[in-house]
């Protein structure tokens, strides 16, 4: 059975930072390329980045783009996100997935972290 299980949200103030973890069992991790996503309430979940399985290669939505940056590691089949200068508009559920597509098709989902910025 395949899972993806996220950690490290909580509460920080605005300009603070927070590293999520997503942790990958019961699939070879290593040719998915993971993203990230977020949905703040009473929004429609968002594409926040994503990373290539085999090279690293990252992008990001404009809105974090320079403050956070997504790392994985396929020993430890574990994708990460840095979030820094967070914002309160960052506030959201956040949430990994895992595609064979670079264009974010997800296969698989986790079931979200919550982040919360206090202004």
């Amino acid at each position: 059975q395949v899972q993806l299980e996220e950690s490290g949200g909580g509460l920080v103030q605005a300009g603070g930072s927070l590293r999520l973890s997503c942790a990958a069992s019961g699939v070879t991790f290593s040719p998915y390329h993971m993203a990230w996503f977020r949905q703040a309430p009473e929004k429609e979940r968002e594409f926040v980045g994503r990373i290539r399985w085999s090279d690293g290669t990252s992008n990001y939505a404009d809105s974090v783009k320079g403050r956070f940056t997504i790392s994985r590691d396929n020993a430890k089949n574990t994708v990460y996100l840095q979030m820094n200068s967070l914002k309160p508009e960052d506030t959201a559920v956040y949430y990994c997935a895992a595609s064979m597509s670079w264009i974010m098709i997800p296969a698989y989902w986790g079931q979200g972290t919550r982040v919360t910025v206090s202004s």
